[in-house]
């Protein structure tokens, strides 16, 4: 993001603010950041961004870890009765690039990003993704690590999950609809169960 507001002529943003950003689809977010009078070169900065991250992703040291517990998680939740998909800010090619790389893209039947529907936190993501799993909105858990996420489940009339090891702090997660906030990825199926017991 610096690169690609730098490489614009644009004073970068502070590092928490871009991160505040984390989850909006890329011309929404650099929309938020830019100051007001540069907000008309949205797209000319994104697509700076893009070929920054393209970059990055191709050089020989590049590494993009994953939190703790998600393997784990995914195979215990990678199950006949479970659908598990993907609402992200991240443009589809991007997600794929993701996943390949950590060789997780077998565990998701349905894969929405802003290519295809508006930016979080609007809810077309989570409806388009019940859609394709044959899902409720009762029957859809949402799990986020930030506002957007809690607010697109909230808006789709899914339950909202939150994780605190995201850039979005819990008191915001909560304000913004979560009904339950996780702190290690080992609480996510007890919780899951929890709700399914009182009938979220």
């Amino acid at each position: 993001m610096t690169e690609a507001f730098v490489g614009h002529g644009v004073e970068a943003p502070e590092m928490a603010r871009i991160r505040s950003v984390v989850g909006l689809a890329l011309e929404a977010a650099i929309h938020h950041l830019l100051p007001e009078e540069h907000r008309e070169h949205t797209p000319a900065v994104a697509q700076r961004y893009r070929e920054a991250a393209a970059t990055l992703r191709n050089g020989a040291d590049f590494h993009e870890p994953l939190f703790d517990g998600v393997r784990e998680t995914l195979r215990a939740l990678d199950r006949p009765e479970l659908c598990l998909g993907i609402a992200t800010g991240k443009n589809l090619r991007g997600l794929q690039f993701s996943l390949q790389y950590h060789g997780l893209k077998e565990h998701f039947l349905t894969l929405q990003t802003p290519d295809i529907a508006p930016s979080k936190p609007h809810p077309a993501m989570v409806h388009q993704a019940m859609a394709a799993c044959g899902s409720e909105p009762g029957e859809t858990v949402v799990v986020g690590d930030t506002s957007f996420d809690m607010e697109m489940a909230r808006a789709a009339g899914a339950t909202a999950i939150g994780v605190s090891w995201g850039y979005h702090p819990v008191d915001q997660l909560h304000a913004a609809g979560a009904t339950e906030v996780i702190s290690d990825f080992k609480e996510l199926i007890p919780t899951l169960q929890r709700l399914e017991e009182v009938g979220r």
